[in-house]
């Protein structure tokens, strides 16, 4: 049975009308399932029903009621039921899976649901894990220390803040690792335990290939898993397979289908081999069921401005009802970056002043605020701000890499604020060993960003010959710089009078409407 990944129901809960054919039609199903739960003290009552959404003809209807403490048993039951109804003969070990208890305490099952709540209800994917999140999986496996799911999400969210470069510690993937351990030492074989250490083996040290094997694994215990799928596209796009990978994410969106974090993933992928309009039309078919999305619909202006350098999009959108839904932060970075590529320095200088976090979070790129700050001044003509901005910067920036020296992107960040301020050697030195540290053979998505940056560091240092050298080898690579970032950024403005540089750039302009 394909069955839809929670992520992509959940927007349904609360719609005063179902239109169950329509919503069948959107998810590419063709049964639903849909019922209530109340609760009153520790009594349930569960109402399902199952409805063939091609005929709108009811296949089953049931009530259950009973103690919370049976709420599994109740699961168990509604779950061989509609197994039953559509004709599927469950496997001995089939059968054992449904029935089987993530826990027998109903208040570490509680935190729990909490805690995936928090994680799937997030309003920006520029946000870390929110110490909410950690505190109440923490919480849950305190109250039952055999909690296998639980154990494994708290691992995976250990792992999603090393990985973005929040808290890209050993302390923090030490965590990490004693979670999945513990929860190893429980159930070795189960499904989610593979899953948290495949992440490990990614997020923790890029290791590719025991990563996937973890993913093959994991995929035998937790059949028709989108999640599965996803990371397993995830890490072939680092090994440079992207049609496989492209494949994988694709399959993952089947399965869950209105999951707004791997559309936003697919069409990163999409634009990174230049297949704009792929990515327009995947963002397009996206906004039918979350107009309001403003991370969709910033992805959504990207490609046209990756595309053709067209602002208009992103000028429209900071009119459009998406902002006052979205994170007050992401909206600034947002506005920040649109008005450095068309040089209104005041405006930026307006929008940041409204910037609540000390970063700027980009791809795990963790930049100090007051490097904008400082581009911002610099633009103003305002050289004594500018320079204590960017001092301030390279005194933070600094002590993020001293807590993880070998972090190839705190590193880059660093040499690109020692190229605004003028220490080339310094720049040069460190950008250098940022690509040594992570070469494309090594990730195939980072890698070229790193040697991008690298370009942008030749250039602001005063070699023109090395960074049109190194831009003309990225630009030809998957993930390298686009058309409109090249033709926008302010990175790129010491090599504008070049007439290398003007190739470089035509080179990428779009040869046809709607590439």
């Amino acid at each position: 049975l394909k069955v839809i990944s929670r992520t992509s129901v959940m927007q349904y809960k609360n719609t005063a009308k179902r239109n169950l054919p329509e919503i069948a039609q959107a998810l590419k199903v063709a049964h639903v399932l849909e019922g209530s739960v109340q609760r009153a003290s520790n009594r349930v009552r569960v109402n399902a029903q199952l409805i063939d959404a091609r005929t709108d003809a009811h296949l089953w209807a049931q009530r259950f009621d009973g103690d919370l403490a049976d709420v599994f048993a109740i699961q168990t039951e509604i779950a061989q039921k509609i197994a039953d109804q559509l004709q599927a003969v469950l496997s001995p070990k089939e059968k054992a899976a449904i029935a089987a208890k993530p826990t027998s305490n109903l208040a570490a099952y509680d935190l729990y649901l909490r805690a995936k709540a928090i994680d799937r209800d997030t309003t920006s994917f520029l946000a870390g894990p929110t110490g909410d999140e950690i505190r109440l999986l923490e919480q849950a496996v305190m109250l039952d220390p055999a909690f296998v799911p639980a154990l494994c999400l708290l691992a995976r969210t250990h792992l999603n803040s090393y990985w973005f470069n929040y808290d890209h510690t050993d302390a923090r993937l030490d965590r990490a690792k004693k979670a999945i351990d513990a929860a190893a030492r429980l159930q070795p074989d189960a499904g989610e335990v593979h899953l948290a250490r495949a992440i490990l083996y990614y997020w923790g040290s890029r290791d590719y290939a025991p990563a996937l094997t973890e993913l093959g694994l994991a995929g035998r215990g937790l059949p028709n898993n989108a999640e599965v799928l996803y990371f397993t596209g995830l890490i072939e796009r680092r090994q440079g397979e992207w049609e496989n990978g492209i494949r994988h994410i694709e399959a993952s969106l089947n399965l869950d289908p209105q999951n707004g974090q791997v559309v936003d993933q697919l069409a990163g992928t999409y634009n990174g081999g230049q297949r704009y309009a792929d990515a327009a039309r995947l963002l397009d078919n996206a906004f039918r069921w979350r107009p309001n999305d403003f991370i969709l619909a910033s992805d959504r202006v990207d490609v046209d401005r990756k595309r053709s350098a067209d602002l208009r999009p992103a000028q429209n959108l900071m009119a459009s009802e998406s902002v006052r839904a979205a994170d007050a932060d992401t909206v600034v970075q947002f506005r920040v970056f649109l008005a450095l590529d068309q040089r209104d320095f005041r405006a930026a200088d307006k929008a940041i002043a409204n910037y609540q976090a000390p970063d700027f979070a980009l791809a795990g790129f963790i930049t100090p605020r007051q490097f904008y700050e400082g581009q911002i001044a610099r633009g103003l003509a305002d050289v004594a701000k500018a320079q204590a901005a960017f001092l301030a910067a390279r005194e933070r920036a600094a002590a993020a890499l001293a807590k993880r020296p070998d972090d190839p992107k705190a590193l880059m960040i660093l040499a690109q604020i020692d190229a605004c301020l003028g220490r080339q050697g310094d720049a040069v030195r460190e950008g250098e060993h940022a690509a040594q540290l992570l070469p494309v053979k090594k990730d195939a998505v980072d890698g070229p960003a790193i040697l991008t940056y690298l370009a942008g560091v030749y250039a602001q240092t005063g070699q023109p010959d090395r960074a049109l050298s190194l831009l003309d080898r990225v630009t030809s690579m998957r993930w390298g710089p686009s058309y409109g970032d090249l033709k926008l950024d302010l990175t790129w403005d010491a090599l504008r009078g070049d007439p290398r540089f003007a190739n470089i750039v035509a080179s990428l302009a779009p040869k046809e409407a709607g590439k």
